[in-house]
């Protein structure tokens, strides 16, 4: 069994990378080791995730994922979620968080005890529907929060909405546009999401300002 790290945050300005001693140290206390790591600045309210789609295609039957919690692999709807399990099943992949004691277990030797190996994969899958259906509660009632808190700002005349980086968006055009790199190399030069440097490449130079 091979266990790939795999680390995500919502945007460029948070750091995906953060946890990764975490589970370093977490697996190097269990006698393992990551075999790959898999890092990106995605929404988790998105199955559209290069790197996470790159690992479940990468993995083996059996194999592993390691992640600090889940809300790093999902925060997704009812269907999105329902969809991502397919896609974990197939090749039989265990999700191991290390806020879901119970998905540890995945490190140790298979139980000579069927039921109770039957019993605790039951619990595991339990905790862990659970935790991925608080982690899609906690985004939307941060967007809502949003929503009433920009809502709230336009009546009183203060809001501005979000500001663009130009300097930012210079640099994607540059590299996107004026220097011709593919998709996949300005998003990692530019440190953005591929969707983001689709989006800014169609700006023109005063859409940018």
């Amino acid at each position: 069994m091979y266990i790939f790290g795999y680390l995500r945050a919502s945007t460029k300005e948070q750091d995906a990378k953060r946890a990764k001693n975490r589970l370093i140290n977490f697996l190097t206390e269990k006698g393992h080791r990551i075999a790959g790591w898999y890092i990106e600045n995605e929404s988790g309210a998105s199955l559209k995730r290069p790197q996470l789609m790159q690992l479940l295609e990468d993995a083996t039957y059996g194999d592993a994922i390691l992640i600090e919690q889940v809300d790093r692999l999902s925060r997704l709807d009812e269907a999105g979620w329902a969809t991502l399990k397919k896609m974990l099943h197939e090749k039989d992949l265990k999700v191991i968080s290390l806020d879901l004691p119970t998905s540890h277990a995945a490190l140790v030797s298979p139980l000579s005890d069927e039921f109770t190996s039957s019993m605790l994969r039951a619990i595991n899958n339990m905790m862990l529907d659970m935790l991925a259906a608080i982690a899609r509660k906690d985004y939307q009632d941060r967007r809502r929060r949003q929503r009433e808190g920009i809502a709230k700002a336009k009546n009183e005349g203060k809001y501005k909405g979000r500001q663009p980086d130009k300097d930012l968006h210079d640099k994607i055009y540059q590299l996107r546009v004026t220097n011709q790199l593919s998709i996949a190399d300005t998003a990692k030069l530019a440190g953005v999401s591929e969707r983001t440097v689709i989006r800014v490449s169609k700006k023109t130079p005063s859409e940018r300002e």
